[in-house]
């Protein structure tokens, strides 16, 4: 074997074995996101609805040790069902009109938010949603990114993070061929962060750990949710068919690169969701099952 032979394989297999340490990092018993696993409530709306308290207690017992929020702030008895159950809350998905079509330019609705999540001890909050009117051309995604900018300074004095949350339309070649995540990714100060929802990156036709590893050191929180063989892809429409959403291991996208693409990216909290599911209870027992046996 020649030198330059095998300098290529020693660093060819120092490579693999770097890989390989993150993935066994990501799987081992203790894994940091499985212990603090999360569930985004909206998974839960319709069982919330009937009976917050005791579909939280059924949450807690299922396993999972934190809830983010839907509908912040108005979530009072999401909040006080899971400090009841024992679960922490650290951060909410908010009404999103506050920060993307604000009323004044003090971004006041915006400002009570914050005011209410730092009583509340969160240190996430996170924009949900883009109407079809907010998610225009791609002057609208810079107009959307200066007034997330300007939010996520608001945060940042509260102890609070600011981030966006991805479905798949924001992934859609506009002109030029860019796309309103590039303007995102571009646009958005170093104080507003990105959680990735993997699901959608998928539906997209995205690989979700090359952009979680692209994005490394902006990705706060990922969403874990799987996706159904044989979903046309990449598609930008919203209402894909309710069985596409899968519990984790049913679908096509494999969770352990993507633990492990997390923690070499600092991502903090991890969440399990389903947007649609006929049992949501059922969907989210089997998703748990799912990651202690990864």
């Amino acid at each position: 074997m020649n030198r330059r032979t095998f300098i290529r394989n020693t660093a060819a297999t120092s490579l693999a074995l770097s890989q390989t340490g993150h993935l066994l990092a990501a799987l081992e018993p203790d894994n940091a996101y499985r212990k603090n696993i999360g569930i985004q409530l909206y998974t839960l709306r319709d069982a919330l609805g009937k009976d917050p308290a005791g579909t939280l207690k059924q949450v807690a017992a299922a396993g999972y040790k934190q809830v983010e929020l839907y509908g912040f702030p108005d979530a009072d008895a999401l909040v006080s069902g899971a400090k009841d159950a024992g679960l922490a809350i650290n951060s909410a998905h908010f009404q999103w009109d506050c920060v993307v079509d604000p009323k004044d330019a003090e971004l006041s609705d915006f400002a009570r938010v914050v005011e209410k999540a730092h009583s509340l001890g969160l240190t996430e909050l996170v924009i949900p949603y883009l109407t079809d009117g907010q998610r225009g051309g791609l002057d609208s995604y810079k107009k959307i990114a200066a007034n997330a900018n300007k939010a996520a300074g608001m945060a940042k004095k509260a102890g609070i993070r600011l981030s966006y949350h991805n479905h798949n339309f924001e992934f859609q070649p506009k002109e030029g061929g860019t796309t309103g995540y590039d303007i995102f990714i571009k646009e958005f100060s170093r104080d507003v962060f990105f959680e990735i929802d993997v699901f959608w990156v998928k539906a997209a036709g995205l690989d979700p750990v090359e952009l979680i590893t692209k994005l490394k050191g902006r990705v706060s929180q990922l969403h874990l949710k799987d996706l159904k063989s044989g979903i046309a892809i990449p598609s930008y429409a919203t209402d894909v068919p309710h069985d596409a959403f899968q519990e984790l291991g049913d679908g096509i996208i494999a969770m352990e690169p993507i633990l492990s693409a997390a923690k070499a990216a600092g991502v903090k909290h991890c969440h399990v969701e389903q947007d649609q599911s006929p049992d949501a209870l059922a969907s989210i027992r089997q998703s748990m099952d799912y990651l202690r046996k990864l």
